[in-house]
């Protein structure tokens, strides 16, 4: 799960990731960015520096372009806490994750400058005058790409009222944070051994397509294969297999190529360490060609499940399906 911060400065923010920080969540504040920029230039970090920097970043990049840098780091099987979201293009470009959740946090003003005066961060207002001066800058503006806070919050999924103790901030946190984790719903069996399927493809060393094969039984995998040139000859794309390195027509030629398809080398497999498929399900990124349906029927396997066709026309599945054998498009 990726859960984003949003709201005004002096708000909590801070409290939440520590929070989130010690239950297990790999933080990440985009304002860390604009430091490194101003650091770079030389300037000093400063919360003016800070707005004027991250804008300028948003105007030269893209508004999003602080969430963009970010999001190639976040790993699906991670929890992380983005701190410092500032402008909406942030919020959409983190949302095309569909494990993002974006809270705002939120108090009253006159508490808000209270805490930052405790706080004393970064050349922060000593008046509360400047407080709300400051505040007018980041809450709106008609350059998309300043920071735009009351919009920001608009987007949020959750928020968060913090005008308590940092007890009852933390205690808040870790039960929306449980809430949030007990409505992810887990993948599929077709979608976890698919999923499988597409990482396995990427072993393959075929220069035309890359595909993969996983044979499952009882919900276990035992046996995977991806296409590619036969053990001790040389890698397709290495120039092992002339007829690939033609770049032909897909679907053709296959009497011709060197390389073994994905459903080959899993049954393959499966037979090189003895291992029974009598019954078991493919999983296969495409579907099979004919030499590869055919051992699929005489190997004993009772179920395929494909995900894009394979430029070969009906006649394989055809065949499956004379056969008895349950095909199904994912």
């Amino acid at each position: 799960m990726i859960i984003g911060l949003t709201g005004k400065n002096g708000a909590g923010k801070g409290v939440v990731a520590e929070c989130l920080k010690e239950t297990g969540f790999i933080y990440y504040s985009l304002s860390d960015m604009i430091r490194e920029e101003l650091a770079a230039a030389g300037k000093e970090i400063t919360r003016e520096n800070l707005i004027e920097a991250g804008k300028k970043m948003r105007e030269d990049g893209g508004a999003s372009v602080l969430a963009d840098r970010l999001i190639d780091k976040l790993d699906i099987d991670k929890n992380y806490i983005v701190d410092s979201i500032r402008n909406p293009a942030e919020v959409i470009a983190l949302k095309k994750r569909k494990d993002f959740c974006l809270i705002c946090v939120d108090a009253e003003q006159r508490l808000r400058f209270e805490r930052i005066k405790m706080r004393a961060r970064e050349s922060d207002p000593t008046d509360f005058e400047s407080f709300v001066k400051l505040e007018e800058k980041e809450l709106k503006s008609e350059n998309p790409a300043a920071q735009q806070l009351v919009a920001t919050a608009s987007m949020a999924d959750i928020v968060i009222e913090n005008n308590e103790s940092v007890r009852e901030l933390d205690q808040i946190t870790k039960t929306t944070v449980r809430d949030l984790m007990s409505q992810q719903v887990r993948p599929g069996w077709d979608e976890y051994f698919m999923g499988i399927a597409k990482v396995v493809s990427l072993r393959s060393n075929c220069i035309k397509r890359k595909v993969a094969a996983v044979i499952v039984k009882d919900q276990r995998v035992i046996s995977t294969g991806y296409n590619g040139t036969p053990r001790g000859i040389a890698n397709c794309c290495d120039g092992g297999c002339p007829r690939c390195n033609s770049f032909g027509k897909s679907g053709s030629g296959l009497g011709e190529c060197l390389c073994s398809h994905a459903e080959e080398n899993s049954i393959v497999q499966a037979a090189y360490h003895g291992v029974s498929i009598k019954e078991a399900v493919l999983y296969t990124t495409f579907s099979p060609c004919l030499i590869c349906t055919k051992m699929i029927l005489n190997s004993g396997i009772g179920e395929v499940v494909f995900n894009a066709n394979y430029p070969m026309g009906d006649l394989p599945l055809k065949l499956l399906e004379e056969a008895g054998i349950k095909t199904r498009q994912m």
